[in-house]
């Protein structure tokens, strides 16, 4: 036999935004004490490299994409030698993470994206990262937290 309904939290008219901004600081208190030494588990030395990785990292886990960025990362360097590269040989490098056409895509659009518009570095905002190619919230988020100290929520 079911136990009983949890109660529904009382409705809340629109909040302010400085009701939001208190109720998320409080969250991200609360995380902070619950998880004081969280750490991202991908493998990364740059925010070009997060953002790769971080790609990467769509349908697949953590553990494969640290297996195989190691390669990745040594042959690609910058924004210009993802760019310029031949698909073919980045797909054969990520092919075991799954998707890689569509990564491959991603990787190479965000990189020229990154030249045309950022100078080949990767920006620091979420309006700036959420207009490259393979970049959504999550993606943005986490490297806004990750590479450059910027809270958010990453889900």
């Amino acid at each position: 036999m079911p136990g009983p309904a949890t109660p529904s939290p009382a409705p809340r008219g629109r909040e302010s935004r400085e009701a939001a901004r208190r109720r998320m600081a409080e969250v991200l208190g609360r995380f902070a004490g619950t998880y004081p030494d969280a750490r991202i588990e991908l493998r990364f030395r740059n925010p070009l490299q997060l953002a790769v990785a971080t790609i990467l990292s769509a349908q697949c886990t953590d553990v494969r994409v640290n297996e195989v960025t190691p390669r990745l990362f040594r042959t690609y360097r910058s924004a210009r030698a993802y760019a310029a590269a031949d698909a073919d040989e980045i797909k054969d490098l990520i092919r075991s993470t799954g998707f890689f056409n569509n990564k491959t895509r991603s990787i190479q659009g965000m990189a020229r994206a990154l030249l045309e518009r950022h100078a080949g570095r990767i920006p620091r905002t979420m309006e700036e990262l959420r207009e490259l190619p393979g970049m959504g919230r999550k993606t943005a988020n986490v490297i806004l937290g990750n590479a450059f100290g910027i809270p958010g929520m990453v889900v």
